[in-house]
């Protein structure tokens, strides 16, 4: 079955400045792209960023870390921009791409050569009684947990109209197949691939320890409330990047979004590859020695 070629003349790069070379990437790939005949808009930040321009983009450069890739997923899939993300440092779960690479990824996009990965995006509205407080949109998770350290929280979790549970944990972690490798599997959370339409709940320190992390479908509506009497303050946190303070008593509804974070990949590194490396899975001391023998 042949390829289908990818139309491609508005170009827009990102650089996390706070990664050392990405902004000096950033200029060198636009140059090469404006000598080309491409349309190029360059965004930079330090810090927290803010708001990518407005504007119609055939495609995303994403220089930094995976970081940077969170960022672009969400101000991006509302506009449905797939995203190459060119890693500055070492190779992440969403930069599969050498900064020498770049332009290989390019070619090899264009020709239809490199898959596309639709990556679920959750969406995440609080209410506070009927008022609407905030809605955003994470790539990885959405973690409510107490704002001092070590301090237990009350949460209620339902899925759609059922009860899961009554926690008193450090917290709650709702994470996307995507975010299975960060917060949630520091907290012992299963891996999902990011090929997978499905959630996980997973409590962060649960008070009682037959509460366990949870595999939901995707489309499953979950919806956390901060139960009266908290002891310390509570804070919603999206990606790691956005912040929100809770109060007892609101509501923070998570279900999938109908946008989701268009990745390339590249064709040299799979997810499996990046996570075997990434998790030293390379058998214990001495198992190539064993194997040898048998």
């Amino acid at each position: 079955m042949p390829t289908l070629s990818r139309e491609v003349r508005s170009v827009l790069i990102i650089a996390n400045l706070l990664k050392e070379r990405a902004g000096e990437a950033a200029h060198r790939i636009d140059r090469a792209l404006t000598a080309d005949g491409f349309s190029t808009t360059v965004f930079t930040f330090e810090g927290k960023p803010a708001a990518i321009p407005e504007g119609s983009f055939d495609l995303a450069f994403s220089l930094g870390g995976d970081g940077t890739v969170l960022f672009a997923a969400r101000a991006l899939a509302s506009r449905q921009v797939p995203i190459i993300g060119v890693n500055m440092g070492d190779f992440g779960f969403l930069t599969e791409i050498a900064e020498g690479e770049w332009r290989d990824a390019l070619r090899e996009y264009q020709s239809g050569h490199l898959e596309v990965a639709e990556r679920i995006i959750q969406k995440v509205d609080v209410t506070r009684g009927d008022v609407a407080v905030t809605s955003l949109v994470g790539l990885n998770d959405t973690v409510i947990s107490a704002a001092g350290i070590a301090k237990i929280i009350r949460l209620t979790v339902m899925l759609g109209d059922t009860v899961l549970g009554h926690y008193r944990a450090d917290g709650i972690i709702v994470a996307t197949p995507t975010g299975s490798t960060a917060h949630s599997a520091a907290a012992g959370g299963p891996i999902l691939d990011p090929r997978l339409g499905a959630l996980i709940v997973n409590p962060i320190c649960p008070f009682t320890l037959s509460h366990r992390p949870i595999v939901v479908p995707g489309d499953e509506t979950i919806e956390i409330i901060v139960e009266e009497q908290q002891r310390t303050d509570v804070l919603l946190t999206v990606d790691g990047q956005l912040v929100h303070p809770l109060e007892a008593g609101d509501r923070i509804r998570i279900e999938r979004s109908d946008d989701c974070a268009l990745i390339v990949r590249a064709r040299t590194r799979s997810f499996y590859d990046v996570l075997r490396n990434k998790l030293h899975w390379s058998g214990g001391p001495g198992l190539e020695q064993e194997s040898a023998g048998d």
